[in-house]
């Protein structure tokens, strides 16, 4: 494939330097899911900010790889506040995507899921449900992380 594939998606996007490298995950789901409030809680805890509520994908070789539109790059909306710059070191450019999160409601994940995957401009990648407002959502994303590394 000579010619770079791209698309924007509806998702917020945050990664983590595992290594040398920064891995993120896509927050998906509708308006009012929790993809901004998650991210807001991962970037505490180390995560950095790719994108909020619209993330740019484009597909370089074997990877796909995210960042912000433009116009909004380095803001994100924290409900009750409005839309916010985050600091430089709370940001990364581009980061390749290595898991898609689908936020859903608690009683709608599975206890023991199947291990599911999803094809995004050619590329299959893994694919979790979480449930964005429990308190272990931020260690459950880790753990996912984590496994896709070790597998």
């Amino acid at each position: 494939m000579t010619k770079s594939q791209s698309t924007r998606v509806h998702a917020t996007c945050v990664a983590l330097r595992q290594g040398r490298a920064w891995r993120a995950v896509l927050l998906r789901g509708p308006s009012g899911a929790g993809k901004s409030d998650l991210a807001l809680r991962l970037i505490e805890t180390g995560w950095r900010l790719v994108a909020d509520d619209q993330t740019e994908l484009s597909r370089q070789g074997k990877q796909l790889i995210a960042a912000a539109p433009a116009r909004i790059a380095g803001m994100i909306e924290a409900r009750g506040l409005g839309i916010v710059k985050v600091g430089r070191d709370q940001l990364v450019k581009r980061a390749a995507v290595a898991l898609l999160v689908d936020l859903a409601k608690p009683e709608r994940i599975e206890r023991l899921p199947e291990p599911a995957s999803e094809s995004v401009l050619g590329i299959d990648l893994p694919v979790v449900s979480l449930a964005p407002f429990e308190a272990s959502a931020s260690a459950k994303l880790r753990l996912a992380l984590a496994q896709i590394a070790n597998a």
